[in-house]
């Protein structure tokens, strides 16, 4: 059966390689807290995803991206807190119905922009659509006016801090510096058991995956031609008659919206959202991930943020004080040793030795069958 045209031989290959890893491997090798640590790398791969196509692929860095993956994660804590707030559940407090931290707070009644999350349906719908139209808007502002480089990392920088503290700042609509805690149940499904956990990450595998495959499809269409092309010779993009804003606001929103189902995927995993996974200091672990992983390379960002993950959380049970001494010296590493992270020393120094050794074999075979190799008929040299 021929191959649909967005996905190539080694696309093919890397999308097998890694649903073995994920979706036999780990399952089958980890136990369940393990599991669950992986679900919450994977929460953070979608951002990557989104990162390869916005930076590596578009030439836009976001230093903010956290923003989106909160978005996601609140909207998601929202409707997840209001289930655990029903009138029965909170009977002892002043004002039954509401969220804990508003009764703490002595607000009475619960917020107007709280209502929505009432519904699954609304508060998915929030979770794709709210970031995705705050990334459009942050992108028209920008782009349109030739905003770009790092005066837009810094700008998507300010706005994550800026946002942080927003939320820090009104706890009694936000949950403050605490997050949205004692999350419990989805429609009624209790979610903290192990095999809910378990049942999460597939569900959160195949969410992976259909992001891959839309990043896959947007890198082989005329899109993502234009969106290198924009990244190497801007001007000469715009000049071909392309809106060069345009594309930057469509890389910019999808790449959102990848970190907006992290984000509500990551709350259904780890059970609670918190300004601290919104921030500065995240957006840019996430960039680093992205960074380690290969900025170029859809499916080296995902080992990349599994990578480094991995070691974050190793390194910080053994050596907690010197793990962010580590992360500094492995971006630096990046930076300067290996530019294109994993997937460029997988390209550049495994795969020609592995298509060498093919070709060996495929000329031992040759030879065997009795064909040569010599120039074929016509003069032509054989391949």
């Amino acid at each position: 059966m021929e191959s649909p045209r967005f996905l190539s031989r080694s696309d093919l290959i890397g999308l097998a390689a890694l649903a073995l890893l994920l979706v036999v491997i780990l399952p089958l090798s980890l136990d369940v807290f393990r599991l669950n640590l992986v679900a919450k790398y994977l929460t953070y791969a979608f951002v990557a995803l989104g990162l390869v196509l916005c930076w590596g692929f578009g030439g836009i860095l976001s230093l903010g991206q956290g923003v989106f993956f909160g978005l996601g994660g609140y909207g998601m804590a929202m409707y997840l807190k209001l289930e655990a707030s029903s009138v029965a559940n909170t009977k002892i407090q002043s004002t039954p119905g509401i969220p804990d931290f508003m009764d703490w707070n002595q607000i009475t009644q619960l917020p107007l922009f709280w209502q929505p999350f009432h519904s699954l349906t609304l508060t998915i719908l929030a979770i794709l659509i709210v970031p995705t139209l705050f990334a459009y808007l942050i992108g028209a502002a920008m782009f349109k006016r030739r905003v770009g480089g790092v005066y837009f990392a810094i700008i998507t920088q300010a706005i994550a801090a800026i946002l942080t503290i927003l939320i820090i700042g009104q706890q009694g609509y936000t949950g403050g510096i605490n997050g949205i805690t004692d999350l419990r149940t989805l429609k009624g499904w209790d979610i903290r058991p192990d095999h809910a956990k378990v049942v999460l990450y597939f569900v959160e595998v195949a969410f992976l995956f259909g992001c891959i495959l839309l990043a896959l499809f947007v890198r082989h269409s005329k899109l993502g031609r234009i969106l290198v092309a924009m990244r190497e010779k801007e001007d000469r993009v715009r000049f071909s008659g392309y809106s060069v804003a345009n594309f930057k606001i469509f890389a910019f929103c999808l790449a959102a919206m990848f970190a907006a189902i992290g984000g509500a995927m990551f709350t259904l995993n780890v059970g609670f959202m918190s300004p601290s996974f919104v921030g500065i200091v995240p957006s840019i672990e996430m960039v680093i991930y992205t960074a380690v992983g290969g900025r170029l390379s859809i499916f080296g960002a995902i080992y990349g943020t599994l990578l480094v993950n991995f070691a974050k959380t190793s390194l910080s049970e053994s050596f907690p004080q010197l793990w962010l001494f580590g992360l500094g010296a492995l971006f630096i590493a990046v930076v300067l040793i290996f530019p294109n992270g994993l997937a460029g020393i997988w390209r550049d120094h495994v795969q020609p030795l592995i298509d060498k050794v093919l070709n060996r074999r495929k000329s031992g075979s040759d030879h065997t069958s009795g064909k040569t190799l010599g120039p074929v008929a016509g003069g032509a040299p054989a391949e």
